[in-house]
């Protein structure tokens, strides 16, 4: 499906792409500032993502500013027959952020399972990383983790004003 953004759309997107405001009704006040309803609004963005013209809404926390500085990237090899079951098993631990396959690059990276775990100290992450290696037991041929060395921008689609 092909979906051209309108004017009202495009405002829209300059409105949000830095977050939705930080108050009771935020879609009500997106509307307020580009000059329609809270209800058109929603539907807008709904359209708007059915269509893929945006990916996601979404909360996308500073893990640092929670105190989260321990974060490392997992990465399994598993099985290809089992990596669906493997990754909404791992997803659904709390301390799991998100769970995506990816393909391998062999013969110099045989993993297709990643999960991103975040911790308060290194330690503590190594022990998250434990439990999802007793979850996934005989299914992980093989992990590592990737802690992060930083924070980088985290941004999406940017238009200009």
């Amino acid at each position: 499906m092909s979906y051209v953004l309108d004017d009202l759309d495009r405002r829209i997107i300059t409105a949000t792409q830095a977050g939705l405001p930080l108050c009771a009704e935020p879609y009500k006040a997106v509307a307020e500032e580009v000059g329609c309803t809270a209800d058109e609004v929603m539907a807008r963005m709904t359209t708007m993502l059915e269509a893929g013209a945006i990916r996601r809404i979404g909360v996308v926390p500073n893990h640092y500013k929670l105190g989260y500085t321990a974060n490392g990237m997992t990465v399994w090899n598993v099985a290809d027959e089992d990596i669906q079951a493997a990754g909404r098993e791992i997803g659904n631990f709390e301390f799991v952020s998100h769970c995506y396959h990816r393909p391998r690059h062999l013969p110099y990276w045989p993993y297709n399972l990643f999960a991103m775990v975040h911790g308060r100290t290194a330690g503590e992450v190594d022990e998250k990383v434990a439990l999802i290696a007793k979850a996934l037991g005989a299914r992980a041929r093989g992990h590592q983790v990737l802690l992060s060395t930083k924070i980088l921008k985290k941004t999406g689609l940017r238009l200009a004003a």
